[in-house]
This record gives structure tokens, sequence and C-alpha cells, in this order.
């Protein structure tokens, strides 16, 4: 099943629902940085809750989630953009807890107390940033407790991503629900009572349960009109061209300095992995660039 997100609201115009599945690109996330079990579960839920929160997201616009756990796993950064592209790491990917019962992964544990810091790029002078103490750790209560403090919104978040014994990402998937303000009690006490039952989201995945019909186990029969059904893809804005502008911005000095320490520059990419190497002859051609804007 490929890994999409659909935006939907209910007929009568009472909530509004985000839901995906993202198996693939939280695999080739683990892929990329080579993440232990709880690491490639907090990343995944992390990359789904980006995807989810930028549903709205539109041409360039773009938005950054930081968490800064005091936790082993360190700090998680993902950025999400309108095109369903999203791409993060997670600061030290070899983190291994024991696991509780039942073989639940300790994300919370992981991750630890600390803050939850969003960002959103809207092509305005300056980024709009809101920030909510974790509650919990384990991500989709994070996400729920920033909606309702920093955008006032009620909101149900479900967060799952199910590891194999092999280490491999087997089922990835989020869900968000929000009330519109003015839903009727009845609507509201239904929500409620059909989330608290769902089946977890990377279980419902597993069983090959699309967005759509994830979305129609969560809001207990209530009718939904969807509005856009997205494409997602785990993808890096880093190139070898962006790469370089970097190195010439670092200055004559720093340049000459590689040069004649490495005789070459080896930059990975946080984001992705992928390592840029610029050979002798390049970083010569990128000092004089820097020597020429000096």
């Amino acid at each position: 099943m490929e890994d999409y997100l659909v935006r939907g609201v209910g007929e009568d115009g009472k909530f509004r629902v985000f839901a995906a599945t993202t198996t693939h690109l939280v695999e080739e996330a683990r892929k990329r940085h080579d993440t232990w079990p709880v690491t490639s579960a907090a990343l995944g839920r992390s990359l789904t809750a980006g995807l989810l929160l930028g549903a709205n997201l539109k041409g360039e616009d773009l938005i950054t989630l930081r968490i800064f756990g005091d936790g082993p796993l360190g700090a998680i950064i993902v950025t999400a953009n309108a095109a369903g592209e999203v791409r993060g790491y997670v600061q030290e990917p070899h983190t291994d807890l024991e696991h509780a019962a039942g073989g639940k992964l300790p994300v919370g544990a992981a991750v630890g107390k600390g803050v939850l810091y969003v960002t959103k790029d809207l092509g305005l002078k300056e980024p709009f940033t809101g920030s909510v103490e974790l509650v919990s750790g384990e991500i989709g209560e994070d996400i729920a407790q920033y909606l309702l403090v920093s955008e006032q919104t009620p909101s149900a978040v479900a967060l799952g991503v199910l590891v194999a014994p092999d280490g491999g990402v087997r089922a990835s998937g989020g869900l968000i629900v929000q009330l519109f303000p003015g839903a009727e009690e009845e609507v509201l006490t239904l929500l409620e009572k059909s989330i608290s039952q769902l089946t977890p989201v990377s279980t419902l995945v597993a069983r090959g349960l699309p967005p759509e019909e994830i979305v129609a186990e969560a809001v207990g029969g209530l009718k939904v009109h969807y509005l856009e059904r997205v494409p997602l893809s785990f993808k890096c804005r880093c190139s070898h061209e962006r790469i370089g502008d970097i190195l010439v911005a670092m200055g004559q000095q720093e340049i000459q300095k590689i040069l004649q320490e490495q005789g070459q520059a080896e930059v990975r990419c946080h984001f992705c992995g992928r390592t840029h190497i610029f050979a002798a002859p390049e970083l010569e051609a990128i000092l004089k660039t820097a020597s020429q804007r000096s």
C-alpha cells in the first residue's frame, strides 16, 4: 500500500480529519539513519506528525518539529512541506531500552522530559514558533497538547509505528481529529467514545487499512467528505550545489584549512544521511568564489 494522506471534514461541518499511512517513508528513514527499534518508532511518529500538521500548508510553506527531550535518544528534528515531502533525523539513532510488557516500545522513556517546538514558515518576514512542554514523550499526546495550548484546537491524535522482529518498519501511520467550534455535545460524545476504543493505528495499517478506512474506524460511522489526497515521501532538499554554497559561506580561512589538512571535504546531511564529497579541485574553485565575495 502506498503512503498517502487524506484531509476531510464531517458532512455536518462539525469536525475535520487528517489521516496518513507512512510505512514506506518511515522504513526509508530507518535505512538512511540506521535507527534501532525504539528510535525508529520515535522518528516514525514524528515524521507522520509533521505531515499531518502540515496538511494545510500551501506553496512553499514549511513546518518544522523540534523535540528536545532529556532522554537517551536526544533531539528529533522533522521538516515537512505542502507537497507531502518530509525529512528528519534523531540525534542518537542507536538508542535501545528494555521493551515494556507486550513488546511495547518505550518511546516516552527514550524521549524523556523536555519541550516540543513547532515552527511554521509561511513566507512571511518571520516564521511563527509555538512550544509546549512534553506531556509524555510519546509524541502523539505531545502533539495534542501543542494543538490545544498553542492553537486552541482540541484534538485527538493517534500515531503508531510497528517494528518487525528484524528491525524493519512493518507499518506506520497517524490520525488527527479536530472538532470545530459549536459542535453538538452528541457529536463530541460519539467521537470521544469511538476514538477511545480505536485499535492502534499501526495495527490497522498492518491489516491493510488505507487512511479512509482508518478514519471510518475513528469517527464511529459519521460521514466524511474528503477534500484532498496527497502522496507522501521521504525527500531531502539537500543538494551538492547547496552544500557548496554552505562551504563558500564558511570563508577563505576555513576552506584553506580543510584543503591543507584533509585535501577534500566530506559533508554529511543530518536529514537524509547522504554524504557529499568535494575533491581538491572543487574545493579550490569554492575557495576562489569565497575570496571573490570577501
